[in-house]
């Protein structure tokens, strides 16, 4: 008996620059994901994180479940720079990894032109 439409965690499997972003969401990949992302070295992720949202260790998890391919951690904390909590900086730090925030716009941008130059980089997008 067919189950109906089947949800699941958007996900796409593999390192790819982001084309645009804005009304709610990005295009990557020939797709256009809404809400904020995570492109991390396993794929660009799903992410179920809104502007305005406190920044926390538990909100970046998966960042740090893949700390040790990561040298950089580039957020898009929204329209606006939002500095990132001590908390979670120092968790970042703990792992070895760099963290920057900015516009996502500017996140966008600068993951695109690390991306090329095969940095190790990641990136925490929240949707505008």
């Amino acid at each position: 008996m067919p189950k109906g439409i089947e949800i699941r965690d958007a996900h796409f499997p593999g390192r790819a620059p982001i084309d645009a972003y804005g009304n709610g969401g990005f295009r990557v990949a020939d797709m256009s994901p809404r809400g904020s992302l995570l492109c991390l070295p396993s794929g660009i992720h799903g992410w179920e994180f809104e502007e305005g949202q406190p920044l926390t260790s538990e909100a970046l998890a998966r960042v740090l479940e893949e700390a040790a391919d990561i040298e950089v951690l580039l957020v898009g904390t929204g329209r606006e720079l939002r500095p990132l909590p001590q908390q979670l900086k120092s968790a970042l730090k703990a792992r070895g990894i760099a963290s920057d925030p900015m516009s996502t716009g500017a996140a966008v941008r600068t993951y695109n032109v690390m991306l090329s130059e095969s940095r190790a980089v990641a990136a925490a997008l929240i949707a505008v």
